[in-house]
């Protein structure tokens, strides 16, 4: 989970950082004003979106008083930056800046291993300083075991380059970086600018947070955290439901069982509805290892639920649950659903194929149609589909 810039540096607060004078969240220019009188002038107006380069998309202004407060933050609401409407903007105090560095400590999957990534050269989008000038951004890989203390912290800031009258300063706040890191099991924290200022403190002017979702059970107030009025409703009810769901734009629903072959469903319905006028998956469904029938029938009911989509194929390949299982639950997901208005294509192989074959044939359920391969059957759906559209 991404989190907005103000819920990061709240993070941040909370675990030492030093995240500068103050913060205020609003949704509306005539709060922005009221926010500029109660810090003083000048504020600067931040665009909330989970999102990068919102500078260079005018999300991020200097007002010089409450009645520029109000009209940098009425120019800067409901503006679409990449594709994110911003709904909210933060107002803060205006920094003075010696000098902005880059720090980080991330996942890196590559080699299974945490990442310090740090630059003296902060500010700026840190991917380009990658590409243009790689030996800018020093990478020193983090041992779990052992952790970032005050001397390996001094270590990481020094081969960046930081400038020596800061390193001490700085080496704490990678410290309390760390153990941000680490204590709310994140997988990314960013900060850029990591700014240093005209009497050498160290703050983190700006913030970027990613949990782990998968560490949830242990933060039960994460859960405060997520965006629910920017959320997919359909993603949030896939959610709701303990199902592996993620929206996409397109008008074939699609349900598997484990990512890889629905990955594959994926690509294989998105080239069958080449000829069906570009027909494309509307969602990835993963319903795992297991498929009862209230498994299915909580899949089937979010796909069914969007208005988007107009087939949906179920394919399913038999392991460790048998194909027979799945299809007794597909069975009793159309009795749960009670009435299964779109046209549903099955694909069932693998373990007990030919059994679960047998029970979706005796059932003839309405609307669903079994067909015994993966192009097969996705033909068959975009076909479906585009006849819907």
């Amino acid at each position: 989970m991404d989190l907005y810039e103000y819920q990061a540096k709240d993070l941040f607060a909370a675990h030492g950082v030093p995240v500068g004078p103050g913060q205020r969240v609003v949704t509306d220019a005539g709060a922005a004003a009221d926010a500029a009188v109660e810090f003083g002038v000048p504020v600067v107006i931040k665009a909330q979106v989970k999102v990068g380069g919102r500078g260079k998309a005018g999300g991020v202004k200097l007002a010089t008083g409450d009645e520029d407060a109000f009209a940098k933050a009425e120019s800067i609401l409901g503006l679409d930056i990449k594709g994110h409407t911003v709904r909210r903007v933060l107002v803060t105090p205006a920094s003075r800046i010696a000098e902005e560095y880059y720090f980080s400590f991330l996942l890196d999957r590559t080699n299974r291993t945490f990442l310090a990534m740090a630059s003296a050269e902060g500010g700026m989008d840190i991917e380009q300083l990658a590409v243009e000038r790689p030996a800018a951004l020093t990478k020193v890989p983090v041992d779990a075991n052992v952790g970032v203390d005050l001397r390996t912290a001094r270590e990481i800031v020094t081969a960046a380059n930081f400038p020596s009258a800061i390193r001490d300063a700085a080496a704490e706040v990678v410290v309390r970086l760390w153990e941000t890191f680490v204590a709310e099991d994140a997988t990314l924290v960013e900060v850029n600018p990591l700014v240093r200022d005209p009497q050498d403190k160290i703050i983190a002017l700006d913030g970027k947070v990613t949990l782990d979702e998968n560490a949830a059970f242990r933060h039960p107030g994460h859960a405060d955290l997520v965006d629910t009025a920017a959320e997919d409703p359909l993603e949030a009810a896939a959610k709701a439901k303990d199902l592996n769901y993620v929206k996409l734009d397109g008008q074939v629903g699609i349900i598997g069982n484990g990512a890889g072959l629905v990955m594959s469903t994926l690509d294989v319905v998105a080239y069958a509805g080449e000829d069906f006028g570009g027909v494309k998956p509307a969602n990835f469904l993963d319903i795992g290892g297991g498929a009862s029938a209230e498994v299915m029938a909580n899949g089937l009911e979010i796909i069914l639920g969007d208005p988007d989509v107009k087939s949906v194929f179920v394919n399913v390949f038999g392991g460790i649950t048998a194909c027979d299982a799945v299809a007794n639950g597909i069975v009793r997901a159309f009795e749960l659903l009670g009435s299964v208005t779109k046209p549903v294509v099955v694909r069932l192989d693998g373990n007990n194929a030919a059994e679960g074959r047998r029970i979706l044939d005796d059932a003839a359920l309405p609307g669903l149609r079994r067909l015994d391969t993966m192009d097969n059957a996705a033909r068959a759906a975009a076909e479906l589909a585009s006849k819907g559209v």
